[in-house]
């Protein structure tokens, strides 16, 4: 393997196709280890990221989208340096979204999505997944073949996420249209490390979210988005419109874009793997443990990062405070010391749903059960309607040579393409 000296995760092109083996490397060096490159010290260590993931005292998030991209908006000084971020806060890319904030803001941030959140708000729009599910493979079952990206997980994952938030049925068309197939320029959160940083890549929703509840505001409505209009922080005082919308906003391009990916690296295996498909059709309760090992051996966020407040320790290693931490879930996912066989996906793996895909404490995504319903209603449907499903060689090549393509980012894992092909079951 390639020294790390040589090798920099954030702009080295087969890293970001292939980055598995680096990432194993440097936990052979030491699960806490300060790359070269950017100064940024990177956790590969199940145990070890779950320390940080859950220490927000020593652990600021201001830096979870940009990393060490730009860098510090100011010269860390001394050993704690909490009120400099905070003076610097607004410098901080997407600074202004939840993802990035701290108690006691991300806290009454969060409040406002758990409002929506409800039990019985998940539990309509689970219903609605599988309606939407078969009007996908209503599009797609007699055709024989398709990009599974394009054609099913993109559009699917878009019309969800608006209908939990209550996106009229007359605008979905156009949501469809500008967010499933990226159309529109900066509209999804994996381009942040690909457009210019500082950059707002969520304008288009927040303007069109921002003209919902505005809308509801003057004019009370008895429908999803009159609830979110009317949603109040705990004490009871009503927020300004655009804190209302961008939590909405960021959950949309978030979850739009991580279900994208599970999709499509479980639908990979469960095609490269034709005995998988059996097990599953004959017993349908295998199929949330297919999800949770999907989740982990292809965690669709490849890594998080976080702020050192305070000067500290992680597995031994001092971190000084200034210090831009990388979370390598994809790598703290294939912790040996964790998993067993961690470059195996197991069926059967009776920790699996220990993954940190969604991460851990404060910001655990809060998408994370939607997501989860998301992936198994589309594989139930999928069994249910296509059989022989197969990855189409005539696209990636026979299975001794398969060739696919990884969106070029340091971000997040996800295919570009996935072709499959498959016969429509009887009706």
């Amino acid at each position: 393997m390639t020294e790390p000296a040589v090798v920099d995760y954030f702009t080295d092109a087969e890293v970001a196709q292939s980055p598995y083996e680096y990432l194993a490397h440097l936990r052979s060096r030491n699960p806490v280890f300060r790359e070269p490159h950017h100064d940024v010290v990177v956790i590969t260590g199940y145990q070890e990221a779950n320390e940080v993931f859950r220490d927000p005292e020593r652990f600021s998030a201001c830096v979870a989208i940009g990393g060490p991209f730009p860098p510090l908006p100011f010269v860390p000084e001394g050993d704690d340096i909490s009120e400099q971020i905070e003076a610097h806060r607004h410098c901080f890319p997407i600074f202004e979204h939840m993802v990035t904030m701290d108690p006691p803001e991300h806290t009454r941030t969060r409040t406002l999505l758990s409002r929506l959140l409800t039990p019985k708000r998940l539990k309509e729009n689970q219903d609605y997944m599988w309606r939407q599910a078969d009007r996908q493979f209503d599009e797609i079952a007699a055709l024989g073949r398709c990009d599974f990206l394009a054609d099913y997980a993109k559009p699917f994952a878009t019309l969800v996420i608006a209908d939990l938030l209550g996106v009229p049925e007359g605008d979905r068309d156009e949501f469809r249209a500008r967010l499933a197939g990226h159309k529109e320029p900066g509209t999804r959160v994996g381009a942040l490390d690909s457009e210019p940083v500082g950059s707002n890549p969520l304008q288009w929703l927040e303007d069109t979210f921002g003209d919902y509840i505005a809308d509801r505001r003057a004019t009370p409505r008895g429908d999803i988005l009159g609830v979110l209009a009317e949603t109040t922080y705990p004490d009871g005082t009503l927020p300004e419109l655009i804190d209302i919308v961008r939590p909405a906003t960021f959950l949309f391009a978030a979850g739009q874009e991580t279900v994208t990916k599970l999709l499509s690296s479980a639908v990979r295996v469960l095609a490269e793997q034709p005995e998988l498909q059996r097990l599953l059709r004959a017993d349908r309760s295998l199929v949330g443990a297919f999800i949770e090992e999907s989740l982990r051996y292809e965690s669709p966020t490849k890594v998080d990062f976080r702020l050192t407040r305070k000067s500290t320790e992680v597995g031994g290693v001092d971190i000084p405070a200034g210090s831009v931490v990388m979370l390598a879930i994809g790598a703290a996912n294939r912790d040996p010391r964790k998993f067993d066989a961690p470059d195996t996906f197991d069926l059967a793996r009776p920790n699996a749903r220990e993954h940190i895909a969604f991460g851990r404490g404060i910001h655990t995504c809060a998408g994370a059960p939607l997501a989860r319903t998301e992936g198994q209603v589309t594989l139930n449907r999928m069994l249910d309607r296509l059989h022989d499903i197969a990855i189409d060689d005539s696209v990636h090549g026979p299975a001794d040579r398969r060739d696919y393509r990884y969106e070029p980012t340091f971000l997040l894992r996800g295919l570009q393409e996935l072709h499959i092909t498959y016969t429509e079951a009887p009706q």
